[in-house]
């Protein structure tokens, strides 16, 4: 295999390798050869190489698997959130918000278009970005930071990753993770150094060891962690900005993903003194995620960087999404109806945890969009049993990070929108599942 692919550029090596898996020589699940290797090879400079595995990395034809190498992409090598292609089971594993509470935009619509926004003016809107400080300086050490807005939080992440990090860098994910963001660190060529997260959030000694092995940057998130619903207590949060301290140049990246339906007060891993970081909150959880669109508070310099991937006529995010945001979120009625959802989502899911405790079956809500759930055997079993009845569940392997870890006995369930009929009868099948 090595010997077929060619180039001297970073160009023409990506493009012998895109050509090479086109006709089939690098089929999916094939490892390319290590960085060094093919750049002795081709005689070339081994960040030329390292150029071109970021290109296919980004173009999506590679996926980074850190120490185990570079693969051809399989088209299932990471899941995905949302609704599994399935029209005959029941989804309980979609991770989706009930769109009978997200609030209607047709209100406020026609009191946002205002005039038309053209090249070269500011890609943020001024009224937006003075309500974003408001909302998020009481939650951030931080006395200087710069507000950017991006096309939800993901894109975010990427962006955030992609003006910090080379290929192969070094980022701390939490284990179990939120699909979204192993997708985007194994596309963009990262190595993913797992965190593990416990009832309190991102552990210590976890966090310790991924500094010990050199990440550059750690994404977050400190309440409703997806899959686990699990968020920062106050000691555990001053434990890690204490260890962070020593650490001030690591950019830590904070996905306060279901910030206005929590029922948890914040807690930050940013500590006052900290010289990188982003704390992100996106709207889609809300307001709906046909509405991409991300507050990012960052320090300045990742500000500017960032601002520089969101130039007018290029990527920056309309003004009109802006202002109708904006509007929806000054909006008491509709800050009403986000209050509503956020007590209806954690009534739900108690209810339904109380009633697989009945059953003798270990759960408990937190916080989130979802019921993190153990079993007493591997939930592949589970899942297996529920299929048959009728249902398709997420198990826990598929938010792992380590593909070879021990299987996982968690089920990840999105319940709230079930009928009392249906959780009714989705509880009595999952007691008949684990027995």
């Amino acid at each position: 295999m090595n010997e077929q692919i060619t180039g001297r550029t970073a160009a023409e090596i990506a493009g012998s390798v895109r050509e090479l898996r086109e006709r089939g020589v690098l089929p999916p699940g094939t490892l390319l050869p290590p960085v060094r290797e093919l750049a002795a090879l081709l005689g070339v400079n081994r960040n030329t190489t390292v150029a071109a595995y970021r290109q296919l990395a980004q173009a999506g034809i590679v996926v980074s698997r850190g120490r185990a190498g570079t693969m051809i992409i399989e088209h299932d090598a990471v899941a995905q959130e949302g609704y599994a292609a399935n029209t005959v089971l029941r989804d309980i594993g979609t991770g989706n918000p009930d769109p009978s509470l997200i609030p209607d935009p047709s209100a406020v619509l026609a009191g946002v278009v205002g005039r038309p926004v053209l090249y070269g003016e500011p890609v943020i809107d001024p009224a937006l970005e003075a309500w974003a400080r408001e909302w998020i300086a009481p939650d951030l050490a931080a006395s200087d930071f710069r507000i950017t807005v991006t096309s939800g939080a993901v894109d975010a992440v990427e962006r955030l990753l992609a003006q910090a990090l080379m290929r192969d860098d070094a980022v701390a994910l939490e284990d179990p993770c939120f699909l979204a963001s192993i997708h985007t660190v194994r596309l963009g060529g990262y190595r993913a150094v797992p965190v593990p997260v416990d009832d309190e959030g991102m552990t210590v000694n976890g966090l310790r060891e991924a500094l010990d092995a050199g990440v550059r940057a750690i994404i977050s998130t400190p309440r409703a962690q997806n899959p686990t619903g699990a968020s920062l207590s106050p000691t555990r949060a001053a434990a890690l900005r204490e260890l962070l301290a020593q650490h001030p140049y690591v950019l830590i990246i904070e996905d306060d993903h279901f910030s206005m339906l929590s029922e948890q007060r914040y807690e930050s891993l940013i500590g006052p003194g900290h010289q990188r970081f982003a704390l992100l909150r996106s709207v889609s959880k809300f307001l709906g995620p046909d509405m991409c669109l991300a507050i990012a508070a960052t320090d300045p310099e990742t500000a500017e960087r960032l601002s520089m991937r969101l130039s007018p006529g290029t990527t920056w995010v309309s003004h009109l999404l802006q202002r109708l945001a904006l509007g929806m979120l000054t909006d008491e009625d509709v800050r009403a109806r986000i209050r509503a959802a956020g007590a209806h989502y954690a009534e739900r899911n108690r209810v339904f945890a109380g009633r697989l405790r009945e059953q003798g079956i270990d759960a408990e809500y937190t916080d989130g969009m979802n019921l993190w759930v153990r079993f007493p055997k591997p939930a592949r079993t589970v899942r297996e049993q529920l299929m048959r009845r009728g249902w398709l569940a997420r198990t826990g392997d598929e938010f792992l990070l380590d593909d070879n870890a021990d299987p996982s006995h968690h089920l990840r369930l999105t319940v709230h929108d079930l009928s009392d009929d249906d959780a009714e009868q989705l509880v009595a099948d999952i007691a008949v599942a684990v027995r």
